[in-house]
């Protein structure tokens, strides 16, 4: 089973710069999105991907252009849950649970802090619950796997320039000790974990043409409850992949589900 997951900007924009083209060459089984910035009654034909063989699912938001998750599945899953069951979140479209067999899958656009000390409290307090449910279902024995934009690089390998962006939100150090403080709670960094040294970005700033210069950030992860990593066959990151301002990344599965 091949999981893939993609920050794509506004899915009907991506629609127009190879985003079919760039699905077929990722085969995932499994592809969820965030920021598709769309409601369900904005869907077209060519945004389904039927002709690939996927079934979508999307959880929007409330606000139009905002926000908002989806995932492409090809395979029989167990069921597809829209959002948390917190209403505060909910109302923003972050957070789709795809179970299948043992796994529970996340696919979350988690919040940015970047406007100001309420915002900032809010994405602390998504972090928090979602650890809780997150524990919740590994000490029930689930295979809890969680992927998305987290809006934070962890360490200073993590992002291109750690110094001038040390009162950035998304480097904050209360930002970042949360992101420890889910690896302590029996969580692993798959691809950091592969490559411990590795220089790799998933995001760049299309302000700056960041992206030419490869000045980015890896905040785009997937992180496993430890009872995974014996299922794992591969971790990659696409960052040749255009599109938007992110790179989709993957996790392969081994075996069949």
């Amino acid at each position: 089973m091949k999981i893939v997951s993609w920050n794509v900007n506004g899915l009907r924009a991506i629609m127009k710069k190879g985003f079919k083209e760039s699905v077929i060459a990722l085969d995932p089984d499994i592809l969820f999105i965030q920021e598709t910035k769309m409601q369900e009654d904005q869907l077209v034909e060519e945004i389904l991907l039927k002709e690939l063989g996927y079934t979508l699912t999307m959880h929007s938001g409330i606000r139009k252009g905002y926000s908002s998750v989806a995932v492409y599945s090809r395979i029989a899953v167990d069921e597809i849950i829209k959002g948390c069951g917190i209403e505060i979140y909910d109302v923003e479209g972050r957070v789709l649970q795809v179970n299948v067999g043992d796994y529970a899958i996340f696919g979350i656009y988690f919040p940015n802090g970047g406007r100001g000390e309420e915002r900032l409290a809010y994405k602390m307090k998504f972090y928090d619950d979602l650890l809780l449910k997150f524990n919740e279902l590994k000490e029930a024995g689930r295979k809890v796997i969680i992927t998305g934009d987290f809006n934070v690089a962890h360490n200073e390998i993590d992002l291109a320039n750690p110094e001038s962006n040390r009162k950035t939100s998304g480097f904050l150090d209360i930002e970042r000790n949360w992101f420890s403080k889910l690896l302590s709670h029996g969580f692993v960094d798959v691809y950091r974990a592969a490559n411990p040294e590795k220089v790799i970005y998933t995001y760049w700033d299309q302000r700056f043409r960041a992206r030419d210069r490869n000045v980015g950030w890896r905040i785009d992860y997937f992180v496993v409850s430890e009872n995974v990593l014996g299922d794992i066959e591969d971790a990659a990151i696409y960052n040749e992949i255009m599109g938007s301002d992110h790179c989709p990344l993957s996790l392969t599965l081994k075996g069949e589900v």
